[in-house]
């Protein structure tokens, strides 16, 4: 049973992987057969090899300026829900925004074996369209 602070801790793990060159520790996080979604409706990058390629492809490397900031909104079973937000580049210049919820599934080892974020950034479409003027 997953719990707040090993969800807590995971997260922070996670940051500080995406922060750190290469990706020799992704399987202190995700289980070998890792279910990785980078939105809900994306194929899923299966296995900590394709794991791997994808986060090299992802990040502009261990530089990268960003702050994190999360919340763990709830613990159910092996299952938790993060609201995560990230500001991309320099305090003060240009920045891109994003506010997350992850979906975290866990083995009883603590290690992640499903991944699903719902990904969202300023002047994204959402989906909602406005009612029609009457």
């Amino acid at each position: 049973m997953t719990q707040h602070a090993t969800a807590e801790a995971w997260v922070r793990g996670y940051e500080r992987l995406w922060r750190t060159a290469g990706t020799d520790g992704l399987a202190e996080l995700f289980a070998t057969e890792i279910s990785y979604l980078t939105s809900p409706w994306a194929t899923p990058v299966v296995g900590l090899p394709a794991l791997a390629d994808f986060w090299e492809s992802e990040r502009s490397g261990p530089d990268e300026s960003f702050t994190m900031t999360s919340e763990v909104i709830a613990v159910d079973g092996p299952t938790a829900v993060v609201r995560v937000s990230v500001d991309y580049g320099e305090p003060g210049g240009s920045t891109s925004r994003w506010r997350d919820l992850w979906v975290l599934e866990f083995d009883e080892d603590g290690r992640c074996v499903a991944f699903e974020e719902w990904p969202f950034a300023p002047g994204q479409p959402d989906g909602h369209e406005p009612a029609a003027a009457q």
